[in-house]
């Protein structure tokens, strides 16, 4: 892993207390499964695999391993509580630019630990030397579409009919970004390199 990458694991504070965010590992794949399968299906359309799936959960790992992806777990103790994915584009021309997934287990939603575990993939896509970030949810997300708007997203396309639940129902994807190769190049030059989580925090 390249040094400039952010070191974990670290300590965050959420509205019920603080949270460890590492990076995932092999040893996880049984707590991931156990992850995925609390969610409602709908919540999982965004995800380019199915993780509640064995095999694509190791699939998962295994691009982790060979650094095509970053994936931070926010944990206490052995349960996995949230995750974030950060995967750089395929395309030469697009290797500026991740892609984010942030996933918060049920029962977190509403405790700040979405925007923690976002701010955690800032940092990591910065030392990835990304310079744009981009994510993707259905529409009916709003909460979510919120959250990541008060963040500095914003919209750059709707994909109508784009994915399908197991039921066979069509749902419109939206797809936001944000410019953060620019946004830390403004804190650079007010003195505040480090101010990129408290900016976010505060957002």
């Amino acid at each position: 892993m390249n040094d400039s990458i952010r070191a974990l694991p670290r300590s965050v504070q959420c509205k019920d207390g603080p949270v460890e965010v590492r990076y995932l590992t092999a040893a996880d794949e049984n707590a991931i499964l156990a992850f995925a399968r609390d969610f409602p299906s709908h919540d999982l359309l965004f995800l380019a695999r199915d993780i509640t799936e064995p095999d694509e959960v190791k699939g998962w790992i295994r691009e982790n391993e060979a650094h095509t992806m970053t994936t931070l777990l926010a944990t206490r103790g052995k349960e996995i509580l949230g995750c974030s994915i950060i995967e750089r584009g395929r395309m030469s021309r697009a290797s500026h630019v991740g892609e984010l997934f942030v996933l918060t287990a049920p029962a977190m939603r509403g405790k700040g630990l979405g925007r923690q575990l976002t701010q955690e993939a800032f940092a990591v896509a910065l030392g990835m030397g990304l310079e744009k970030i981009t994510t993707q949810m259905t529409i009916d997300q709003q909460s979510a579409i919120e959250v990541f708007e008060s963040m500095g997203f914003r919209g750059e396309a709707l994909l109508r009919d784009h994915v399908k639940d197991r039921d066979g129902s069509k749902h419109d994807l939206v797809i936001l970004s944000h410019d953060v190769a620019r946004f830390q190049a403004q804190l650079n030059a007010y003195g505040r390199p480090e101010a990129l989580g408290e900016t976010l925090n505060q957002a």
